[in-house]
């Protein structure tokens, strides 16, 4: 396994998700809901910004690895799942989307580790709609983690779950755009 700066980054997300989960469960006189609220939100941020930087590290560096591109997109969903079982648990958002979000991540990680098999992993690289449904999804959870209802005259919670209603139905849009993309090789392939 290689060692360098985007590795790096990507195990500290792995690390911070227990001590993400675990602040909302601390007791109450250690600290207070905002605060517990607004430290889960920055270390959410901080984990989506290391998301961005440790590819854009990587590949600026030449240190790609078929170990990072393993463990990154991993971290990623790892994080997004536990946070969204959280907002759920603390009743923020919606059941619903918390399964088609998870859903869709474990369908097409399914779906990328077959193609990669076949040694066509580009048939399903991400897509600009992958894109806009994380930006969407990120957005969301960072309001909901926040969940003030009047924070400066808006409510947080529910931009939040309007942006998390958008990234949904950006999430089943692109899941459908790359099985879609998978289709199409396998029609080529036959």
């Amino acid at each position: 396994m290689p060692w360098n700066i985007p590795i790096f980054l990507t195990w500290m997300r792995v690390l911070l998700i227990p001590v993400f989960t675990i602040l909302f469960y601390l007791p109450e006189n250690w600290a207070d809901p905002q605060t517990v609220n607004w430290t889960a939100a920055i270390i959410f941020a901080v984990a989506a910004i290391t998301d961005w930087f440790d590819g854009f590290l990587a590949r600026l560096w030449k240190q790609t690895s078929d170990f990072g591109a393993f463990l990154d997109p991993v971290a990623d969903k790892l994080m997004v799942a536990v946070a969204l079982l959280l907002l759920v648990s603390l009743d923020r958002t919606y059941v619903i989307f918390a399964m088609i979000i998870i859903g869709r991540e474990i369908t097409i990680s399914a779906l990328r580790e077959w193609m990669a098999q076949m040694g066509r992993r580009n048939s399903v690289a991400v897509a600009t709609i992958g894109k806009l449904k994380t930006t969407a999804q990120m957005a969301a959870i960072l309001l909901l983690l926040i969940g003030l209802p009047n924070f400066h005259g808006f409510d947080l919670i529910m931009i939040g779950n309007i942006l998390m209603f958008i990234a949904s139905v950006l999430t089943i849009w692109s899941m459908f755009y790359y099985l879609k993309m998978v289709w199409k090789e396998m029609a080529q392939k036959s």
